[in-house]
């Protein structure tokens, strides 16, 4: 009999579910997602759980396993606790997350489901080591750049969630000025560095047309965030010697060569051979791969 898990990721700007098998394939027609963003309160996080839950085990077999739910969520957040602390929901803090999605799952199921919560970028890095782009690698770094950027290590195909389950927090690193990460190179901190330089137009999409188009505001500010990320990164490869960093989010494909650019400032700044031959890629899931991971939480 397949096994399969209730997956839930939630992010700064949406949440989603969704059933996975235990060969990491996604249940179709299980996937569904519920806004949320800076003005979401417990409230309606809650009833956005329970939308999306329904929804997903709405599409479980009556014969099938359900082992549990695994819930991948933008951090920081308390895995003893089951609560998060989001940085993009300011409203959210102190979100007893994991034990929504378990009283969700189980009034559904009519039993108790065992429940997970991790941190959103271990669970993709959790996804990539399992089936996607660094599969083998002894140490990887999985990250995600978006609304936010977070990220996860893995160690010989183990999630490694540290303390408190926010390992790979790469997003809240601090960099010029006093800025955090995530505050010079995600998705919005970057459409408004380049609105301060007199460009005109406002989301991360927009950065992406403008710059293929060839406005060169729009150009610099995608290089920005790659230079800014690489060289965070050359950091985290000389601290921990990664093989490789997988890069996923939707801000990552804001260019074709982001990937590319991100390897050169890794490249230009790391401070040993070791941490120069990490390697970077483009992650290997998609935008399936918060979901795989956070299934990944139960299953593997």
């Amino acid at each position: 009999m397949t096994r399969y898990a209730l997956a839930v990721d939630v992010g700064g700007t949406k949440m989603e579910a969704a059933l996975v098998a235990e060969d990491g394939l996604l249940v179709e027609g299980s996937r569904s997602r519920q806004a949320t963003g800076r003005e979401a309160t417990l409230a309606s996080l809650t009833a956005s759980v329970v939308t999306i839950v329904e929804h997903a085990l709405a599409a479980l077999r009556a014969d099938a396993e359900l082992v549990g739910a695994g819930v991948g969520s933008a951090g920081p957040i308390d895995r003893t606790a089951g609560a998060i602390m989001p940085v993009n929901m300011p409203l959210a803090r102190g979100f007893g997350l994991e034990e929504a999605v378990r009283a969700a799952a189980s009034t559904v199921l009519g039993r108790d489901v065992p429940t997970v919560l991790g941190h959103d970028g271990g669970a993709l890095a959790l996804a990539e080591s399992w089936l996607g782009a660094t599969q083998g690698a002894g140490a990887s770094l999985s990250i995600v750049v978006s609304t936010g950027v977070g990220g996860g290590f893995v160690a010989n195909g183990a999630y490694i969630p540290g303390a408190t389950g926010n390992a790979g927090h790469l997003g809240q690193v601090r960099r010029h000025g006093g800025l955090t990460l995530e505050e010079i190179a995600s998705g919005p901190a970057s459409a408004a560095w380049a609105q301060q330089q007199g460009w005109t137009g406002a989301t991360g999409e927009d950065l992406a047309r403008d710059s293929a188009a060839g406005d060169p505001v729009a150009r610099a500010a995608i290089e920005r965030s790659a230079r800014e990320v690489g060289e965070a990164l050359a950091d985290a490869a000389t601290l921990v010697d990664l093989d490789v960093v997988a890069i996923g989010g939707g801000f990552s494909r804001v260019s074709a060569d982001y990937i590319d650019l991100v390897q050169q400032a890794l490249t230009a700044s790391a401070a040993h051979e070791y941490s120069r031959r990490t390697r970077v890629v483009r992650s290997g899931l998609g935008d399936e791969g918060p979901l795989i991971g956070a299934a990944a939480l139960v299953l593997r």
